[in-house]
């Protein structure tokens, strides 16, 4: 049909096996009351003809039309595969220009557990897009601006003790904060005026360029960034800038003229405040008013997130690529579902700004996610009732799986078992965070996380060591001939495998459309159950041609698609566990 969507013509796995392998529901659309769904789908069916691929084409419901592969065709698709760099994905089209804002820790303050989510979920998120082919900007918008930093330079300046910020120096820096914080606070019995109007004295006087204070601010920015660093590196987590709040400190003017000029922004009891008062606004921030400059004239979160999206819509993509033509379609923000009130009211004002002004509103999704809980169902902490670092955090993983490793392999060097220790402990958090749908709150366990079996990174580690130490066992590689070898699929669950690998990029596709990791890490874990099935009921070794080197080539493919979707994930595969 000439008018139709071509969004809705999409054909995907279908729901349930017996039914067939895909499934296409678009004809109940296209009908759009025009004629009865099932006898639109009837006419369709006697015109569509797909017996190159598929078995006899089944109609059911009230328009659904079921498809099921032939064997043969299923047989060409993995020889496709084979001998492609990257099997079963192909790049989507029209490709994006996406940022990314994720992780965004505050200068001064350790990075503790709670930054995990974002930092985790973003980067899976900028590899899933990346691999599909859209051009990904990843941006750590870094807190390194704002009240707090009054409170910290009063305690540097009369409590720091040097010596101990040499030995931990966001330690130190945040028990100066602490110890400022609570006397700044008129809620709190501790208050202190004086240290109060101190602390707001020296903001302005690092916000007006104080020679003394940017000095301390910069000493501060640099040791904050060496901890970051170190947590990145260990996380494979890596930026294509890192623009603090502070980048944007000039370009706040500019949002506050034009927002005013449009009539967007008014004065309100000295700040300026932007009302939400529109039909469409959500019910949560309707009539409530967004300050985005506040009465003594200071930027806050307000100002510089919003000269922040008109930054990254004109000019970062520019900066990025070397290309003039491109723009900034989408800005995911991976924030915690606490901030949902910010993130609406500044979406609903940037819409309204650069509608009034002739720009092209991007999107803005907020890919919220849930918290992490210790066992006894509350936010995870410390036995202190502190944050658990994310140093001390990765720390533990490794140690943990290292006395795994250990019993496992007892033989190996020791430097041989740290780093498989590395891999597993590193990749078992990551897993455990991305397993759950990203807007639950789930319970920390480090047993589970560890487990050689159910659905867990070191469980699809194991089974992509196993798949790959079949090849060392029988001597075989790629190369020596499996890559252009004639495929005959038999038994039941070659054909089981073969299906459910075929699916792998209509997966990933799915990750990228609705920001949930959680679909590839269940896909991941139904491969590696389908081979295991396969492996115990079909030789691979053993078997005579063609069904040995049919059996080769579908192990080759699960430990590559295993290792690719784990990589996705931000999770290293080892070749030995």
């Amino acid at each position: 049909m000439p008018d139709a969507d071509a969004s809705s013509l999409l054909i995907r796995p279908c729901p349930d096996p017996k039914f067939g392998d895909y499934q296409c529901n678009a004809l109940i659309a296209l009908a759009k009351n025009r004629e009865n769904p099932r006898e639109f789908a009837v006419r369709v069916l006697a015109k569509l003809d797909v017996s190159e691929w598929c078995e006899k084409v089944e109609l059911a419901g009230a328009g659904f039309i079921n498809f099921r592969l032939k064997t043969s065709a299923l047989a060409q698709a993995l020889q496709s595969a084979m001998r492609a760099d990257r099997p079963f994905i192909q790049k989507e089209n029209p490709q994006r220009t996406i940022v990314i804002d994720f992780s965004s820790p505050n200068v001064a303050k350790p990075m503790h557990v709670g930054h995990i989510r974002s930092t985790i979920l973003g980067d899976c998120l900028a590899r899933t897009l990346r691999l599909l082919g859209h051009r990904v900007i990843t941006d750590n918008h870094i807190g390194d601006w704002g009240t707090q930093f009054g409170m910290l330079l009063v305690g540097w300046k009369k409590l720091l003790d040097r010596n101990a910020l040499e030995t931990d120096p966001l330690a130190e820096m945040e028990r100066i904060y602490k110890a400022v914080q609570s006397k700044c606070d008129p809620e709190k019995p501790g208050y202190d005026a004086a240290t109060h109007e101190a602390a707001r004295a020296e903001l302005v006087k690092l916000q007006n360029g104080d020679a003394e204070n940017l000095v301390i601010w910069t000493e501060m920015k640099k040791l904050s960034q060496k901890q970051f660093d170190e947590i990145y590196s260990r996380l494979g987590v890596k930026f294509d800038c890192t623009l603090p709040e502070s980048f944007y400190n000039d370009k706040v003017k500019q949002v506050y003229e034009e927002l005013t000029a449009k009539g967007i922004a008014v004065e309100s009891e000295g700040a300026l405040v932007v009302f939400q008062n529109e039909p469409t606004a959500p019910a949560n921030i309707k009539g409530r008013p967004f300050i985005i400059r506040k009465r003594d004239g200071a930027a806050n979160y307000a100002s510089t997130d919003l000269a922040a999206v008109l930054y990254r819509t004109e000019e970062l993509a520019k900066e990025v690529y070397p290309r003039d033509d491109l723009t900034v379609e989408e800005v995911l923000y991976v924030v915690d579902s606490r901030q949902r009130d910010h993130i609406d009211h500044l979406f609903a004002t940037v819409h309204k700004w650069f509608t009034a002004t002739g720009r092209n509103p991007p999107r803005l999704p907020q890919v919220d996610f849930g918290t992490i809980l210790g066992e006894n169902n509350r936010p995870l902490k410390t036995r202190s009732g502190e944050n658990v670092r994310l140093r001390d955090l990765l720390d533990e993983a490794e140690e943990r799986a290292l006395k795994i490793v250990s019993q496992k392999n007892p033989d190996l060097p020791e430097a041989q078992r740290r780093e498989i220790a590395r891999i597993v402990g590193i990749g078992a958090v990551k897993y455990a965070d991305l397993l759950p749908n990203r807007t639950s709150d789930y319970v920390f366990s480090w047993d589970k996380m560890l487990a050689l079996d159910g659905n867990t990174a070191p469980y699809l580690q194991y089974a992509y060591v196993r798949i790959r130490s079949i090849f060392r066992k029988g001597g075989e590689t790629v190369e020596s001939g499996i890559r252009n070898a004639e495929l005959k699929l038999t038994a039941p669950e070659e054909i089981t495998l073969a299906k459910h690998l075929l699916n792998f990029g209509i997966v990933l596709e799915a990750v990228a459309k609705e920001y949930r990791p959680n679909y590839l890490c269940n896909y991941l874990y139904e491969l590696a159950g389908n081979f295991a099935r396969f492996y115990e009921n079909c030789p691979v070794l053993k078997a005579d041609e063609p069904q040995r080197t049919t059996r080769l080539i579908l192990c080759d493919l699960t430990a590559r698609v295993l290792k690719q979707g784990l990589e996705v994930l931000g999770i290293e595969t080892t070749e030995q566990m």
